[in-house]
């Protein structure tokens, strides 16, 4: 997506992140919904095992591509926003789907990122990293149908977060929830529209995502399940 199809690009000013919090984005010292248990953090241990991979993910995420079309009823007023970091990528991804499906589609002008760090609740709970810039495309929000793509759905946290930080940004008329897995655990009645995996897990086990555009490009694309300690 080029600057000049996303006019907003708006990162918090009002908060000061101490600079002995900040830590490398990589780090991702906040915890997402999907992290809230180390999800995403990478290097997965010995009692790890693969519960998708990368042709699994592909084959979810060209579902969840024709399952928004198909709710949709087409690709008009349509939006992707990806919460960082790993939504981000996979918006990008269901946005060129959707570009395969419908010529009509410019993936480049539905696909924005939208950052909760702000809107979170366990600021004081947990060390912070800097906020990610949202980016939201050239139309705006408003009377748009906004699907939200994550990467894991866990306590309904981050997705929470990022309903108000929508309604600092404007009013669209729906909002959907699209994620690649669902790893039950909900602290909060909130639950996906579109979900690549429903993955049954204990809450002390463990999910990482890894994707090339976050992880590195020889980072074979994967969802790790690993047994907690």
């Amino acid at each position: 997506m080029t600057s000049s199809s996303m006019p907003f690009e708006l990162v918090p000013s009002s908060f000061t992140v101490p600079s002995s919090s900040i830590v490398s984005s990589d780090s991702t010292a906040v915890p997402s919904d999907s992290t809230a248990v180390g999800e995403n953090a990478g290097g997965a241990g010995a009692s790890s095992r693969v519960v998708l991979s990368a042709a699994d993910i592909d084959r979810a995420l060209t579902r969840i591509a024709y399952e928004i079309l198909e709710a949709n009823k087409g690709s008009e007023n349509l939006l992707l926003l990806g919460i960082p970091r790993r939504g981000y990528p996979l918006a990008q991804r269901l946005a060129a789907k959707l570009a395969a499906t419908d010529p009509s589609i410019d993936p480049a002008a539905i696909v924005g990122q939208l950052d909760v760090t702000m809107f979170r609740d366990d600021l004081a709970h947990q060390p912070t990293r800097a906020p990610q810039r949202t980016q939201l495309p050239v139309s705006g929000i408003d009377n748009k149908v906004i699907v939200l793509v994550d990467d894991v759905l866990y306590s309904g946290r981050t997705i929470r977060a990022a309903l108000d930080a929508l309604v600092d940004l404007g009013r669209p008329r729906a909002v959907r929830l699209a994620v690649l897995v669902d790893r039950g655990h909900r602290e909060l009645p909130i639950r996906a529209d579109h979900v690549g995996k429903n993955l049954p897990t204990s809450s002390s086990e463990k999910v990482r995502v890894r994707l090339a555009e976050i992880d590195g490009a020889d980072v074979t694309d994967e969802v790790v399940i690993e047994a907690g300690a």
